[in-house]
């Protein structure tokens, strides 16, 4: 069972993203969510993913796929650094990345499969990745981390929104 990072594998920065995901075991915990935002996302037709809970914030298609794609970025870095790259891995600008996309013309349910299908690649890579590998540090965005809290990262990320998403889009 993958263990919880201790923090001194991160950043600062990742600390309320790893404190988000849920104690036990940590694949139970993807699946769980996995599942959890399917069931949230599914109802949901194209028009009401347009909804914004204000001006200026993301869409709900837009939060399901910005939650896609850093998945898919973290899960490169994770890759890289459980591999042993010790090359300094660039950050990125999350608003650039909605700024540059059509997840809005997208429907749900490619929006929703494109998640379910990153998701699913996530699952493939840690089966890959050993005990040893999973301590490996290396540089993201000038920070050290390591393979295991890039890990916790990706599951606190998602549940970070799935949070944000009950408290100001469900009014």
């Amino acid at each position: 069972m993958l263990q919880r990072p201790d923090s001194e594998e991160y950043s600062p920065y990742f600390t309320g993203y790893i404190n988000q995901v849920p104690e036990g075991d940590y694949l139970s915990i993807l699946h769980i969510q996995l599942d959890a935002i399917v069931d949230l996302f599914s109802p949901i037709n194209n028009e009401q993913g347009l909804y914004r809970y204000e001006p200026g914030k993301w869409s709900l298609k837009e939060v399901l796929g910005h939650i896609t794609d850093t998945e898919r970025i973290m899960s490169y870095r994770m890759l890289r650094i459980a591999r042993g790259d010790t090359t300094n891995l660039p950050g990125f600008d999350q608003d650039l990345y909605i700024t540059n996309t059509s997840f809005d013309e997208l429907s749900m349910e490619d929006l929703l499969n494109d998640f379910k299908a990153v998701r699913q690649a996530t699952f493939t890579l840690l089966k890959t990745i050993s005990e040893a590998a999973w301590l490996r540090k290396g540089i993201a965005n000038n920070n050290e981390i390591s393979a295991r809290a890039l890990a916790f990262v990706i599951a606190g990320h998602a549940q970070h929104h799935l949070g944000v998403i009950q408290q100001k889009y469900n009014d």
